[in-house]
């Protein structure tokens, strides 16, 4: 009803504005508390949570310790819950929602709950109910045992599909909101633990055991995350990044240690933790390495461990490195990116053969600057250059190296504006000063007066 005439029947009622965003946030929350039970959590909004408990009720007792551990954890949240056990997802949804209340069926009875649920647990359309109830069907029980091929002619595919989820006819599985790390580890305990040592402990516990996984894999972790689990159903996530696949426990350990103590808001453990929780969602190969040749750590590990540290205490977005990117223009072929980011693996397009000068400066000048040539051909090499207030000589030349413009780039293409070619030479004066110089546009077929310029300098 109106909320005028809402208020006339009962003057104390408290109304709030309706906040989609913040029941969504909510029920996300709710999912990560839920996260202690199984890692199979998918979200069915406004209010629904479907968890997929295979393989996991041996931990808590059976389905019903289970169930009513979870229906405690909610309570405490300040939920009013519903719950269901059945055999499909279609049907737990629909017999928390539309069962009778207080009634939870037992495997014996499941089908029969089903059939007396009314034919909204179909989650048809309005045109497709209103021509059941036409028909005269009024519950789950007065299709269950219809031909398919009249009610799918007449009510839709769909309908037909979903009642045989609901009675359990057809494979049904949940998308869970995450895929579970392929490796976890976890702790529980009789008595919550509430010492930041013996937190760092526990970790280190999880860790052996998720780096021996590891090892049988040959792989190393790049992302480590801990969640820890209040008993009054608080939680606290943690995760440290490396810039290199580690799968040995101290390191991550010493890292996880700077993290607890580099926190601005300490860690509360209140009542204390009855879980601790680590999962590696991050991994890749790691084969055996070639250790420095007195029986230590490579120094390239000494400076990884470095950085990881460093990124723990500072922020992983203060430490940067180069990446090649997919481009052949100079001055976008490389991108700075935090340290601990995955490498692309990606050829360059000037890779320098082994024992060779660079083909490219390390350096480039923002922007290129124009220089004033002098060449025999409008379209050959440059013999003398002028730039900065200066003459140059020069007494020896390689190229060119002719590159394209990247005309897919534009929104115009290559029929309005195609860009002009860039011819690149390597050249060195007679003071032994080498450069890297380009001319833009192609005498007589893109340009009358190409241009000269400075892109680099060679060490």
């Amino acid at each position: 009803m109106a909320l005028a005439d809402a208020r006339a029947r009962l003057p104390q009622l408290q109304a709030v504005p309706h906040d989609p965003d913040a029941e969504q946030h909510w029920l996300e929350r709710l999912a990560d508390l839920a996260d202690r039970f199984t890692p199979m959590v998918m979200t069915d909004p406004p209010d629904g949570l479907v968890l997929d408990i295979t393989g996991c009720t041996h931990l808590f007792g059976g389905e019903r310790a289970l169930a009513r551990d979870a229906m405690r954890l909610m309570h405490t949240q300040g939920m009013r819950v519903r719950a269901a056990r059945t055999t499909t997802p279609e049907a737990a949804l629909a017999l928390a929602r539309l069962g009778e209340a207080g009634r939870t069926p037992s495997v014996d009875t499941e089908e029969a709950a089903i059939r007396r649920l009314p034919l909204l647990a179909l989650r048809a359309g309005n045109d497709a109910l209103a021509a059941m109830r036409r028909a005269g069907f009024a519950c789950i029980g007065d299709l269950a045992d219809l031909p398919r091929a009249p009610l799918v002619a007449r009510f839709g595919s769909e309908s037909v599909t979903m009642l045989d989820r609901l009675l359990g006819r057809a494979d049904s599985r949940i998308t869970p909101r995450r895929l579970p790390a392929p490796i976890r580890a976890e702790r529980r305990f009789a008595e919550p633990i509430a010492r930041v040592d013996s937190i760092v402990a526990v970790i280190g516990e999880l860790l052996a055991e998720a780096c021996a996984r590891l090892a049988e894999r040959h792989q190393g972790g790049r992302r480590f995350a801990v969640r820890l689990y209040r008993s009054d159903g608080a939680m606290r996530d943690l995760a440290v990044e490396t810039g290199q696949p580690l799968r040995a426990p101290e390191p991550v350990v010493r890292l996880f240690a700077e993290r607890i103590e580099s926190l601005a808001d300490p860690i509360d453990p209140g009542f204390g933790f009855d879980i601790v929780r680590l999962a590696v969602p991050v991994v890749e190969a790691l084969d055996m390495a070639q250790d420095a040749l007195d029986g230590g750590q490579a120094r390239s590990d000494d400076l990884a461990a470095l950085l990881d540290r460093l990124a723990v205490r500072m922020g992983a977005q203060r430490f940067r490195r180069l990446v090649p990117q997919d481009t052949h223009m100079p001055e976008r072929a490389m991108r700075l990116v935090p340290v601990a980011a995955k490498p692309r693996a990606m050829a360059g397009w000037d890779a320098t053969p082994a024992g060779e000068p660079p083909l490219r400066p390390l350096v480039l000048l923002d922007p290129p600057e124009r220089i004033s040539v002098i060449a025999q051909v409008p379209d050959g090499p440059p013999r003398h250059f002028q730039w900065r207030g200066s003459v140059h000589r020069i007494v020896r030349q390689e190229g060119p190296k002719r590159i394209a413009p990247e005309w897919w780039r534009r929104a115009e293409g290559h029929d309005a504006d195609p860009g002009l070619t860039r011819d690149y030479y390597r050249v060195e004066d007679m003071a032994g000063c080498r450069f890297w110089l380009f001319r833009r546009g192609l005498y007589e077929r893109e340009t009358d007066a190409p241009h000269w310029y400075v892109h680099g300098l060679f060490a």
